[in-house]
């Protein structure tokens, strides 16, 4: 049998640089920042990293990061390197730290001899915390965590200092010193970096820097018993590393400043710069680590690679392919804001990859037999069966024994079938796939159960290959004298709802028919199918041998795909059959066939959608959620999400009640209320849709700019109350007044000369950046609109 390479073997993906494919590579803004960088001469080289904490397997979410910090890297002609972010000693394990290895290669990537830990660097972040302290900018705090939150105030009040804030420079470096020689418990002291407890940004209130922890390290077993926190080590880590460009995700924005303060702090030159991207989200997946975690540690699943598991190593085991996962990230592109991909845009690229590395074979899952009475008892006809579609391009075939007796799939025969039924019923023709064409002349059932046991059938000598008959239906079959039991395990989606991780009780949310097993009957050629490889049973799926439980003469086929996407029918048919539910299958009831050629010629041409293409939407949305997109005309995903989650909906249609801007409130709801509810739920918000929608209409109004939304928004979570109460109590109405803006303006563009210099030049990308100082300014107030004209105002007019 015509196979693919083993799992994990794969080429090394073209780098964009390849002069072929440079021109054809979509731009982003990180790619803007580099070649800017590069040709002012700000950078003379790219250095990023990939930096996971060794706590868990990495997912497809970990897949962006992946491929954008290695991609850059390589098209730029730098080097990415990999650091282990082995901070926290008490969830980090080495069996982590070669997953995370194992996956990175999958994918494509090899980060060569630059492989790092942040532990590598211990000793030096421990001098850079006495040099804080020295500078007076970090302290030794004494208090408890449940006073330290305390003292932290909220969003609309200020923090309250420590009282140990103030110790001398002598006592901090004297109790440092004995916390690393492990003379207090956990929890006694933590050092803190002294910034601001009245920042609005939380993140700048005064941070624990590092921490004791009494707890034995993968790597430095017991040398330690204090650590840096992530937010220090990562920064300081960068610089040693000397990175150039460090690319995060956006749930790391509000982490920036403090990034930048601790090199600030230290004087370090040289300094790397944060750039943040939002992450990659797909339906029905959950992208927590801990989450993933309790499923593992409760044997909900097998374990990290259980191919259910939308884990790099998950995703590996079940039959997906590196390419395919490069080319979803590729296609989801590079964004600022945060959005949810349908998975259905996973599935079309997979398909898209298999179909021209999986030669085409036959197997049944759910075996009706047939007799076939006018062949004669004990004759074999060996068939001529091309692996391969005309249109792949490639040769090979096997030969495919027919004999009296055959299986094809129950589904395929219907005793009382629609009018537009193409395949096999009492007194109907059908195609045998590479055969000939048979008529059902009877149908033999048990006496006790009326369940059908077996098909009589004649066959027409003169079919084969064609031979002048026509019939609509071609179905696929295995001799039975032949036939080879194989175990077919059925994966699915592993939840039913399409936002995971909303349920306090994850488990209430998993799909029960997320793995079905049934003994398949397959062709001989399978008998000797080995671990790795992909094949597609045709009309069913694409399947992939399992590289663990499969042993020589005994493979065990993982279904990676179905041809065609049957969720939907699946989720309306509540009463269907597990196996049928689970093989993709069209229902017995009343499915419309027209045309009817075979699946395998639907799901190839689907493979055949222009690259980047990914199937419509609309066409996959629940009734439910075409009603809302229909009455609101929000966006097919915003619907979907909507519709998955009904206090998320009760929120939305309260708020367009209040303000009747249903795609800004949308927005807002899909975006922003989500990301502050962490898997929440919305119904115990402490606020009511008609206050959202009240503050939409401020930030649509112009009082309220967005940035200064978002805040108000997290006091509403934390709080509640009126988003109007909010904004007159922090004065944060929003500044629209030309004449205070132009100070602003003004006062900027006198202190960076140097970026006035470089736009007028032509490099109209500092624009940007002029933008947020002027907006940094001004506490987030100034009408950014109104900046930005001002400001190319001012910069043109004196050009």
């Amino acid at each position: 049998m015509s196979t693919t390479s083993e799992p994990g073997a794969s080429p090394s993906p073209k780098g964009p640089a390849d002069a072929s494919t440079a021109s054809s590579t979509p731009s982003n803004f990180i790619r803007e920042i580099i070649e800017e960088d590069l040709r002012t001469g700000r950078r003379d080289r790219v250095v990023t990293r990939f930096p996971p904490e060794p706590n868990g397997y990495l997912h497809i979410g970990h897949a962006k990061a992946i491929c954008l910090n290695f991609g850059m890297a390589r098209e730029f002609g730098g080097v990415c390197h990999l650091r282990l972010d082995d901070t926290n000693p008490t969830t980090e394990d080495i069996e982590f730290v070669e997953a995370i290895q194992r996956d990175v290669r999958w994918l494509g990537f090899d980060w060569a001899e630059k492989k790092f830990h942040a532990s590598d660097y211990y000793e030096q972040i421990y001098e850079f915390t006495e040099a804080l302290i020295l500078r007076g900018k970090a302290y030794v705090c004494s208090l408890s965590e449940e006073d330290t939150r305390k003292y932290r105030g909220t969003i609309s009040e200020a923090g309250t200092p420590s009282p140990y804030r103030e110790r001398t420079v002598e006592e901090n470096l004297d109790l440092l010193r004995r916390m690393r020689k492990g003379e207090f418990p956990d929890g006694a002291h933590v050092v803190r970096a002294k910034i601001d407890m009245a920042n609005p940004n939380m993140k700048l209130r005064d941070p624990p820097i590092v921490r004791i922890r009494h707890a034995h390290h993968f790597r430095t077993g017991d040398t330690w018993c204090i650590y840096p926190l992530y937010d220090f080590a990562h920064a300081l880590s960068d610089w040693i590393e000397g990175i150039t460009h460090s690319l995060c995700t956006l749930e790391f924005e509000n982490n920036r400043e403090l990034y930048d303060w601790f090199l600030e702090a230290l004087e370090l030159g040289n300094r790397p710069k944060q750039y943040e991207f939002a992450r990659l989200n797909l339906t029905y997946m959950l992208m927590s680590k801990r989450k993933l975690l309790q499923l593992v540690e409760k044997k909900f699943v097998s374990g990290w690679d259980d191919p259910r598991m939308w884990t790099i190593a998950g995703l590996r085991r079940r039959g997906y392919t590196p390419e395919a996962v490069r080319n979803l990230c590729e296609r989801v592109g590079v964004a600022k804001t945060n959005s949810v991909v349908d998975v259905a845009l996973l599935d079309h690229v997979v398909r898209e990859d298999l179909s021209p590395r999986s030669p085409r074979v036959m197997c049944v899952l759910n075996p009706l037999k047939v007799v076939i009475e006018s062949w004669a008892e004990g004759e074999v006809e060996q068939l001529d069966a091309p692996y391969w579609p005309a249109d792949i391009g490639k040769e090979g075939s096997r030969k495919v024994p027919l004999s009296r007796e055959i299986y094809i799939e129950r589904d395929d025969f219907m005793e009382n079938p629609p009018k537009d039924w193409h395949r096999l019923a009492p007194g109907g023709e059908v195609r045998l796939r590479h055969g000939y064409v048979i008529r059902c002349t009877a149908v033999e059932k048990d006496e006790t159960t009326g369940e059908i046991v077996a098909l009589r059938c004649t066959h027409d000598p003169a079919s084969r290959g064609g031979g002048g008959r026509k019939v609509k239906g071609t179905i696929h079959w295995v001799s039975v004298a032949h036939a080879q039991e194989v175990e077919v395990r059925l994966y699915d989606r592993l939840f039913a709802v399409e936002q995971p991780g909303v349920a306090e009780d994850i488990t209430t949310e998993l799909n029960s028919n997320s793995l079905v097993v049934v003994r398949g009957r397959a062709e001989p050629s399978l008998a000797e199918a080995k671990a790795g490889e992909h094949v597609q049973f045709e009309r069913l799926g694409f399947f992939f041998v399992d590289p663990v439980d499969s042993r020589d003469g005994a493979p065990i086929f993982n279904r990676t795909v179905a041809l065609k996407d049957s969720w939907s029918k699946q989720s309306a048919s509540a009463g269907k059959a597990a196996t049928e539910a689970a093989t993709g299958a069209s229902s017995s009831t009343a499915t419309s066939e027209k045309g009817s050629k075979s699946e395998s010629k639907s799901a190839e041409a689907k493979a055949g959608t222009p690259k980047g293409t990914a199937p419509k939407a609309s066409a996959e949305l629940s009734p439910e959620a075409q009603a809302v997109r229909d009455k609101h005309g929000i966006t097919p995903e915003e619907a979907r999400i909507l519709t998955g989650d009904l206090d998320l909906l009760a929120l939305f249609e309260a708020a367009v009640a209040a303000h009747p801007s249903p795609k800004g409130v949308a927005k807002w709801v899909v975006n922003e209320v989500r990301r502050e509810l962490k898997g929440g739920s919305a119904k115990a918000l402490p606020f009511t849709g008609a206050a959202l929608g009240e503050l939409v209409a401020l930030v649509e109004a112009g009082t309220l700019s967005a940035p200064l939304g978002k805040e108000v928004l997290a006091e509403l979570v934390r709080e509640g109350g009126s988003p109007k109460a909010i904004v007159d109590k922090r004065g944060l109405t929003q500044i629209s007044d030309s004449g205070a803006v132009e100070t602003a303006v003004d006062a900027v563009l006198g202190e960076n000369a140097d970026a006035v210099a470089r736009y007028r030049a032509g490099n109209q990308n500092v624009l940007g950046a002029l933008v947020g100082l002027v907006m940094k300014r001004t506490g987030g107030k100034a009408n950014p609109k109104l900046v930005n004209e001002l400001l190319r105002k001012r910069l043109d007019s004196a050009g």
